[in-house]
């Protein structure tokens, strides 16, 4: 019997001669192969015949390269890896993995592709040294490699040419963060505290938390609005992270008894952010808690916030009324601001005056006047209101309506002829109404002000790098209450964890939103002081959808997961 050579066998030979299939299974696929087109190694895979593994393990003994597992290509030498650009990479399935004076590893899909093997000698002035591996796995390896490689040189962009500015705009100072301008002893902390700050801007973080515990420093940050804890310092460190964090606010650094407020302000080559200083004593010394604000600029759009087709329509006509007054609603966080600016931005106009009360200006928008509030020094929301008026604005931007002045204000603009936006803290659309009402406007003055009510949360999105489909459980199902019959046996998405995502499965977030349209009748209940379940079930028999329907509408399409939507919203009752 002559010997087997792999080297002129086809694929499906050497499977069957490795036990991998039999001839049956090799028959039924390359009869599935007629019909689809695909390759035969394909076939085998989508049938679950073979794993990607057997079928690189086969390639390689066909064609008479080495193989190169996955451990080792997560190994690869991240200075290599960047010799080959990512976009090239991705497009021809190809990482570099490391090199001598001559050549270069690189693992390839492919290795037989000789237009990518002379693209990467031209790229590299190198010979490649070509090993298979397999595509989901170069796709993993990638995905991690690159984002480290992507998030390394972001922290190089974002602190090179770095300048702290201390204290407030009024006295500012700055303020040289690089440790050779310290002396010895603290160089150590002020290398911590940029750190924290490094890593906080590097991964998007909202906020940062250094919270004292009994033996330790819990360091957290805010990523798409979970906590994660990204270092635990011992407790020792803690009185000079925080004397540092004074100093660089402006705070009293001998009062360790009082809660105290300050700011500085980071600004890079292309970004300046705002960061809000807050300190609390508690039992085991002084908690610190920065909040950062991105004021570079504003890139959201109504569009990208994550309206349903049905609810853009609506809010689009809405907002392009001459007059009234839309509120947003929701807690501290829920992405409130970000909806009104993204409105200002869709109706701003050469003929338009828009004016902007708010405490903090968390962003810079062109071609609209924005005031920042100054409650120490007089300049609460309502003094400012007042000139604003003498300032012959079209629209008004609130930041917030705290008190009954402020509504006051807000509603007499919106009742002469302005077109008022702002926000409100409350947990639903209906509650909104009724907080108004609470606050100390009178019902007919709320029901005539009123164009539309929003309540909205933010929940995270799936990670686009490591999604993968699964079939839910009916206990997931019913946290939701999401009927099976609603899935039409199709499966929903969640996030594997990656680098990328730091394990968590989730990266950004998108909005889910509650809209009252203020019809004739809704109205009416207003001018009754009717109360909000009343309002409410008013509002859903006319068709409004719920954030907890939002929020399944959002699982649906593979937007986000069952437990997001747990998390940010509460059962229909």
């Amino acid at each position: 019997m002559a010997e087997f050579n792999p080297q002129f066998s086809k694929i499906g030979e050497i499977l069957v001669h490795l036990g991998k299939i039999n001839d049956s299974q090799l028959n039924t696929a390359l009869a599935n192969q007629q019909k689809s087109g695909e390759k035969l190694g394909s076939v085998l895979i989508h049938n679950n015949m073979i794993t990607e593994d057997d079928l690189v393990t086969v390639y390689a003994m066909q064609l008479g390269y080495q193989q190169v597992d996955e451990d080792q290509l997560f190994k690869a030498d991240h200075k290599i890896t960047k010799l080959i650009p990512e976009d090239f990479a991705r497009e021809h399935k190809v990482l570099a993995l490391a090199k001598s004076d001559s050549t270069i590893q690189v693992a390839m899909e492919d290795p037989e592709d000789l237009v990518t093997i002379d693209n990467l000698k031209r790229l590299t002035s190198l010979t490649p040294d070509v090993l298979v591996a397999g595509s989901s796995a170069l796709e993993r390896a990638m995905n991690e490699i690159y984002g480290k490689i992507r998030q390394s040189g972001e922290v190089e962009e974002v602190f090179e040419g770095i300048k702290v500015i201390s204290g407030d705009e009024d006295d500012a100072e700055e303020v040289d963060l690089s440790p050779d301008k310290v002396s010895a002893e603290d160089a150590p902390i002020v290398r911590l505290v940029n750190l924290i700050l490094q890593e906080a801007i590097k991964e998007r973080a909202t906020d940062i938390h250094l919270e004292p515990q009994q033996d330790k420093v819990v360091v957290r940050i805010r990523i798409d609005g979970v906590l994660q804890t990204i270092m635990t310092p011992p407790s020792t460190s803690l009185s000079g992270l925080v004397t540092r964090i004074k100093i660089l606010s402006k705070l009293n650094i001998a009062e360790r008894r009082l809660p105290q407020d300050g700011r500085f302000t980071i600004k890079a080559t292309n970004r300046e952010i705002d960061v809000r200083v807050s300190i609390l004593p508690t039992i085991y010394g002084e908690k610190v808690v920065l909040r950062l604000l991105d004021k570079s600029g504003f890139a959201y759009n109504l569009k990208s916030l994550g309206f349903e087709q049905d609810m853009y329509a609506i809010f689009r006509r809405v907002i392009a009324q001459p007059y009234g007054m839309v509120v947003v609603s929701g807690p501290t966080g829920s992405g409130k601001s970000t909806s009104l600016y993204a409105s200002l931005k869709e109706i701003k106009s050469e003929g338009t005056n828009i004016t902007t009360v708010e405490d903090p200006v968390e962003y810079h928008l062109e071609g609209i006047n924005q005031v920042q509030a100054h409650e120490e020094i007089g300049l609460s929301f309502s003094a400012s209101l007042r000139s604003i008026l003498r300032q012959d604005p079209d629209i008004l931007l609130i930041g917030e309506i705290r008190d009954e002045e402020t509504a006051d204000i807000a509603v007499k603009f919106s009742l002469t002829g302005h077109l008022v936006f702002t926000t409100v803290h409350a947990n639903d659309a209906a509650s909104t109404v009724t907080r108004l009402l609470d606050i100390g406007i009178k019902p007919f003055l709320v029901g005539s002000c009123l164009n539309l009510v929003m309540a909205q949360r933010l929940v995270r999105t799936i990670c686009k790098n490591c999604k993968e489909s699964y079939m839910p459980t009916d206990e997931e199902l019913d946290l939701i209450g999401l009927e099976k019959s609603k899935l039409n046996g199709n499966e929903l998405f969640r996030g594997r964890g990656c680098s990328h995502c730091r394990n968590t499965g989730y990266h950004g977030r998108i909005g889910i939103f509650e809209l009252i349209l203020m019809s004739r009748e809704i109205r009416g209940l207003v001018f009754e002081n009717a109360n909000e379940d009343i309002i409410r079930q008013k509002a859903v028999d006319d068709g409004m959808c719920t954030l907890r329907e939002s929020g399944i509408r959002k699982v649906l399409a593979g937007i986000t997961t069952i437990a997001e939507v747990a998390r940010s919203t509460v059962e229909d009752f």
